[in-house]
């Protein structure tokens, strides 16, 4: 499967696409005022202690403190059934180097850890462990046991004096010698150069900041089948470049500079895929569709045939469009940075064959993702439970924010719904105050409706209070904005 990355930069942010087969398959936006702190690296001080919640507060210099488990302190080698109270492991006050494991996300803190790693090209650098690792998506066992050997006689050669352990990257497969040393040396100089600005920082204080996001997609994106990746910045195009060459030769002929007259994310259609990502309904090609609603504690996916009727019987239909569906799935999840929880709701499937094919397609779709994730099988109730490392924010969370009329529920209160409040609460004004009369200020769409199809109960309602009752229409007033003056 051919892929190219597409990466458009302007002073105020980076965009990144990439492509498979000539469809976008995932998307990153990263803004200058906002970038995501994970992976950086601070001397934080510990504010709150929490025994109760096996957590701590600390502070490393957001506006909002960040958030620490029990767990993620415990020593390397300490297993996650052992209980440890928290008081015994920090203190407040104490000052703690700490990594960031989950941007700040909605109303939450960032996360943190005291288990360090820092990645490189084809290398991840564990101060806190000696243990030496190979990712387990390279299952050439030959090619693991070449690069566990490799790394562990660079370790005794070039790092016998440090502490610390390597994990080798998908990315390190088939790798020469000279560049995981090469790695190996780099990440070295970067950890004793942490270590000397932690002596020398009081804090809170950030030790270590990630890369921007375009060197972080050449770093940990591009593979073997990624044929090209053009960017249409000189400036960054040039800095780019030179980072390739730094520490990722092979990789540097692939970087090209983007001159055509069309703007970059009009390639493929880039631009479209984004709009279509934030929308929760996704077409599928046969006539179904997903519906996919984002929500605080988790992330369902429904499934639908719609248009779609099939050609031989309803059993077939629905396991075609669950096929299809299992495919843009793993798609959508990746495009839009769904994470956490994802419940998928597939249609009933009265086969046991099509639940075990559908869920094989889902599985093997999935393993071109980068974010970790474990499927589960069917449950009794039909669902499919899903879950996906989430550290950063969804592509939604980035680029939206809650509706301001209807607070994020995605309704509204009907006008008739909107009228009979109005009601009640003149009956309230004039038990408390018994003014002369009321003004009623409300949309457009409300005052229609008191004046038409409700007149009969205002008429109503102003032969029981005896007073008069007027509206004004405020075309500024959302549908269930009102306010009632007493007159």
């Amino acid at each position: 499967m051919s892929g190219e990355i597409l990466i458009n930069m302007t002073p105020m942010e980076t965009r990144v696409a990439v492509i498979e087969s000539g469809v976008v398959q995932e998307a990153w936006i990263e803004r200058q005022r906002r970038r995501g702190i994970v992976s950086n690296i601070y001397l934080g001080i510990v504010a709150r202690v929490l025994p109760g919640m096996q957590a701590a507060f600390v502070d490393i210099g957001l506006e909002r403190a960040a958030f620490i488990h029990a767990q993620e302190i415990m020593p390397p080698g300490t297993q996650h059934s052992e209980t440890v109270p928290i008081g015994e492991l920090i203190r407040e006050g104490q000052a703690l180097v700490v990594q960031v494991v989950k941007d700040p996300i909605g109303t939450k803190g960032a996360r943190l850890t005291t288990q360090l790693s820092i990645p490189s090209r084809y290398l991840v650098y564990m101060p806190g462990t000696s243990h030496n690792g190979v990712s387990q998506r390279i299952e050439d066992v030959a090619e693991r046991d070449r690069l566990r050997s490799l790394v562990e006689a660079c370790r005794e050669e070039y790092a016998s004096d440090m502490a610390g352990g390597f994990i080798i990257r998908t990315a390190a497969e088939g790798a020469e010698r000279e560049s995981v040393v090469s790695d190996m040396q780099f990440l070295l100089r970067l950890w004793q150069r942490i270590e000397q600005r932690r002596r020398d920082s009081s804090a809170p204080a950030l030790l270590y900041e990630d890369l921007c996001l375009a060197s972080r997609t050449l770093r940990d994106t591009v593979r073997d089948d990624i044929e090209r990746i053009r960017i249409d910045s000189r400036e960054n195009f040039e800095r780019l470049l030179q980072f390739a060459h730094d520490f990722m030769p092979r990789v540097a002929p692939r970087i090209e500079l983007y001159t055509g007259e069309r703007p970059i994310f009009d390639l493929f259609s880039v631009e479209d895929e984004l709009a279509r990502s934030l929308c929760r309904r996704t077409s599928l090609k046969s006539g179904g569709y997903l519906v996919i609603d984002q929500t605080e504690a988790m992330t369902t996916i429904d499934i639908n045939t719609g248009a779609f009727v099939g050609h031989r019987n309803f059993e077939e239909t629905i396991f075609k469009t669950n096929l299809e569906a299992a495919t843009a799935i793993a798609r959508q999840l990746r495009l839009r940075n769904l994470g956490g929880i994802i419940i998928i709701d597939f249609i009933d499937m009265l086969d046991p064959e099509h639940q075990r094919q559908v869920l094989r397609v889902l599985e093997k779709a999935l393993e071109r993702d980068h974010a970790r994730n474990k499927l589960s099988g069917v449950t009794e109730l039909g669902l499919v439970q899903l879950t996906r490392k989430r550290t950063r924010e969804s592509l939604e969370h980035v680029l939206c924010e809650p509706c301001p009329v209807c607070e994020g529920r995605g309704s509204l209160r009907t006008p008739e719904t909107v009228c009979y409040e109005i009601f009640r609460e003149i009956m309230r004004e004039e038990r408390a105050y018994a003014p002369e009369s009321y003004l009623v200020t409300a949309s457009r769409r409300v005052v229609d409706r008191l004046l038409d199809e409700e007149s009969t109960a205002v008429a109503d309602l102003e032969a029981f209070i005896g007073k008069p009752i007027r509206f004004r229409v405020d075309h500024h007033y959302s549908q269930e904005q009102y306010d009632i003056v007493l007159m």
